[in-house]
């Protein structure tokens, strides 16, 4: 098998980073198919060239299209992402993000995949860290049912790696950021701030606005997933050194990154403050160290990528 010769199975990708993720698989010549069953990916994004399947990754029907396909990729991107929902209802973010995971990676063993790519989190499982920017290995400490299924995946694939043979990589993403982001979901603040100031209105700040994240642009993180496609694991290493830091390594406060949309924007309609949210971190930024000895590195200003994500939902709202 040879890079531009594989069966790619990308999770998730009619949502925001996996159909950029299956953008990059299809430059780069592979067959890919995206599964998906729309509850916050749009169809729209799913590139041309990939075969569309609307179906949660939890089905047993997802068996059969291993069977028929042999994916020699798994990209999973589908799950269940808000933190606000986990708390409300922790059996549904556990049917995606625990559920789904071990359905696909059964479906992964009996065909043979050679690689299996797991979206983490690095915003949440370290909970509070002491170290800043945080490294792979630093103590877990998940402060929601979010943080605690994605490292339960983590724990689970280095089960079915130790165990059962299969090879993964997971990658534990900072706030990632870019075009196609939902303005009017849940999760992505920097898209919400931007679908606001387009039509005007104040911005709405959780907390102080002093928390601080660490915000990682969507080619960055396309970059990542196609060096850990090919990257070499070695079977006898632990869990976090399986898992890499996809990030920037700087933090932001909300209020600077407010600052800088609306001087993008070129409006300034004010600000709301509000409560802080239950399972929300106060601060978070990430060592990806690890990752750039593997030779890959963040290349996209912030401001930058701030004015290429407002430019595309501007874009966006007057093709509509």
């Amino acid at each position: 098998m040879t890079q531009g010769s594989r069966n790619v199975l990308v999770t998730g990708g009619a949502g925001f980073i996996g159909s950029h993720v299956a953008d990059a698989y299809i430059a780069r010549g592979d067959r890919v198919w995206v599964l998906d069953n729309l509850s916050r990916g749009n169809r729209d994004n799913v590139p041309a060239a990939a075969e569309f399947i609307e179906a949660d990754i939890a089905d047993p029907s997802v068996r059969d299209l291993f069977r028929d396909v042999r994916f020699d990729i798994v990209n999973n991107h589908a799950a269940q992402i808000d933190v606000r929902v986990s708390v409300t209802d922790p059996a549904v973010d556990a049917r995606a993000n625990i559920f789904g995971l071990l359905n696909l990676t059964e479906a992964a063993l009996e065909v043979g995949t050679s690689r299996f790519i797991y979206v983490s989190s690095g915003g949440v499982v370290y909970g509070e860290p002491s170290v800043m920017p945080t490294p792979e290995v630093t103590p877990k400490d998940p402060r929601s049912p979010y943080g605690v299924s994605k490292l339960a995946g983590e724990f689970y694939l280095n089960y079915y790696r130790r165990v059962r043979g299969l090879s993964y990589v997971a990658l534990r993403y900072s706030n990632v950021f870019g075009p196609r982001q939902d303005p009017h979901g849940e999760a992505g603040v920097v898209a919400i701030f931007c679908q606001r100031l387009l039509d005007e209105e104040p911005l709405t700040i959780y907390g102080d606005g002093e928390q601080t994240r660490d915000y990682v642009y969507v080619k960055d993180v396309v970059s990542a997933n196609m060096r850990a496609t090919d990257m070499t694991i070695d079977d006898e290493q632990g869990m976090d050194q399986v898992a890499f830091n996809v990030a920037t390594g700087i933090g932001t406060s909300v209020n600077r990154l407010a600052d800088n949309i609306e001087e993008i924007a070129g409006v300034h309609p004010g600000r709301e403050y509000r409560s802080a949210r239950v399972g929300e971190l106060r601060h978070s930024q990430l060592d990806s160290s690890q990752l750039k000895s593997h030779g890959w590195a963040p290349k996209s200003d912030l401001r930058d990528g701030l004015r290429e994500t407002f430019e595309h939902i501007a874009g966006a709202r007057v093709g509509t």
